[in-house]
């Protein structure tokens, strides 16, 4: 575990099934700081969506009553043995939140604007006081634009699909390669032209392209550009 004189934020930000979570979770871990999956929180509240009937059989939300229930969701994070699970109102909602049809659903939901202000201030309060790792959208850009250390994770629609269709396959959810294409691809359309907090890198975050990196190639350039921002804040506070 990494040691630090000031507490920082980090944001990684960045497409969908781009590993964002993976890294971030262990960044968190090695550090000893608290891990937020951001994407988890808009995830649940798709899920609530979709078992209380808010979402038609064409994909339409009704962004009112989602709206007016936001106030009845309550969104956390629980470790358990078998790492970090999001809680739904109270209940362990980690495999289903991770499930195609949440996937199908997740963007134009994460595109209401009330869902994203709600949320974004329950995310704002959980870094209130810093030593906080955060992945998502707009973390860097819009829930925290002052975060000391800020990357943005990109890799390639063919092989975040793949690397997607194999968690799914992992897990015993029932998908194909082709249809994991399609979503990942229609996700990046819509997180990318949304009007509510589009995805974008921010101007002072830093790229990782890790289409063609190993886990533990990645791991060690996330802690790497930690520590160098480490080095920096601690001599810059004398």
């Amino acid at each position: 575990m990494t040691t630090s004189r000031h507490k920082i934020i980090v944001a990684i930000d960045g497409y969908s099934s781009s590993g964002k979570s993976t890294m971030a979770k262990k960044l968190a871990s090695d550090l000893g700081y608290r891990y937020i999956d951001s994407g988890a929180m808009y995830r649940a509240v798709t899920l609530y969506a979709m078992e209380h009937g808010m979402i038609s059989d064409s994909g339409v939300v009704n962004e009112k009553a989602l709206s007016e229930a936001l106030k009845n969701i309550r969104i956390d994070f629980a470790v358990t043995p078998q790492g970090q699970h999001t809680l739904l109102n109270g209940k362990d909602v980690e495999h289903l939140i991770r499930s195609l049809q949440v996937s199908n659903h997740v963007s134009p939901v994460a595109a209401i604007h009330s869902v994203r202000k709600a949320l974004t201030a329950q995310q704002q309060r959980f870094g209130a006081e810093k030593g906080i790792v955060m992945d998502g959208r707009d973390i860097g850009t819009t829930v925290f634009p002052q975060a000391e250390m800020k990357v943005f994770v990109t890799a390639s629609p063919e092989k975040r699909a793949h690397r997607r269709y194999i968690e799914l396959q992992q897990n015993g959810t029932p998908s194909s390669y082709e249809d994991v294409l399609a979503n990942v691809i229609e996700r990046d359309h819509i997180d990318e032209t949304r009007t509510e907090s589009p995805l974008r890198k921010a101007d002072d975050a830093v790229v990782l392209d890790n289409s063609d990196m190993s886990l533990p190639q990645q791991e060690k350039w996330l802690m790497d550009l930690f520590n160098r921002i480490e080095k920096d804040i601690n001599e810059c506070n004398g």
